[in-house]
């Protein structure tokens, strides 16, 4: 249950911190920031295994491009009224 826990509060960190470090407004909730978080984490670990500070880094980019193709996605499919 601890891995869980540490699962959701790091992809809550990765996610906030993509969300700070990319330009304009997101408009998604605190669950969709987290599971964006924890998704780049996991990128980012494939990526770069090693850990550290550097994976950390790593899992930041990747959710930052994350974020950019959610938003991609998002605009793709909202149609104007």
């Amino acid at each position: 249950m601890g891995s869980l826990l540490y699962t959701i509060i790091i992809g809550a960190v990765i996610g906030v911190l993509a969300r700070f470090f990319k330009p304009g407004a997101d408009p998604m909730g605190w669950i969709l920031t987290i599971v964006l978080g924890i998704v780049g984490a996991y990128i980012g670990r494939w990526l770069y295994p090693a850990g550290g500070p550097l994976g950390f880094v790593v899992s930041i980019i990747c959710a930052v491009v994350l974020l950019f193709l959610y938003e991609l996605v998002r605009k793709k499919t909202s149609r104007p009224a």
